[in-house]
């Protein structure tokens, strides 16, 4: 659940929508859990965790969408990232599908 520490991104990441990257029509702003916020992780960056320069917001697409509600964007931007970083492995041929049952 998020919490009252307000969402910093650092100046790479600054104006982009912490869920889907997107640069127009910022709304809302992101609120992150005290668990992400803690000692050596305060004030720095929801997606990349470099130092943090301004606020995140949720562009109006996701508010919409209530994607805003679905907890910490720090715990679901790391969530993305490892499916993300399986896939592109995937591609690249560094995981080889095998193992299991074939259908």
């Amino acid at each position: 659940m998020p919490g009252i520490a307000i969402g910093r991104l650092c100046e790479k990441c600054d104006g982009k929508c912490v869920i889907c990257d997107s640069y127009v029509r910022p709304s809302t702003l992101v609120r992150v859990c005290d668990e992400c916020n803690y000692g050596s992780n305060q004030g720095r960056c929801v997606i990349c965790s470099a130092v943090g320069v301004s606020d995140a917001y949720y562009c109006q697409g996701c508010v919409i969408q209530e994607k805003d509600r679905d907890g910490c964007p720090k715990i679901i931007n790391l969530g993305s990232a490892k499916t993300d970083l399986f896939y592109h492995k995937k591609a690249a041929g560094e995981i080889t599908g095998g193992g299991g049952r074939t259908y």
